[in-house]
């Protein structure tokens, strides 16, 4: 049974974008020089992921 069919698509939506963002991060951390990334570093790759075509999402 495909997941939309038993109402659980959106749990997959949010799995794979924490996948996505995820992967982005370690993507990130992996060019920097830093031992960490800097908090100024984590904001621009989330910034980067809301761009006019990915709006911010509100908690339902």
């Amino acid at each position: 049974m495909a997941s939309g069919e038993n109402g659980t698509g959106g749990h997959d939506r949010t799995a794979l974008d924490e996948i996505d963002l995820t992967g982005e991060l370690m993507i990130a951390a992996s060019a920097s020089r830093a031992e960490r990334l800097a908090a100024e570093q984590i904001d621009e790759v989330l910034l980067a992921r809301r761009g006019p075509e990915r709006p911010e999402r509100s908690e339902d």
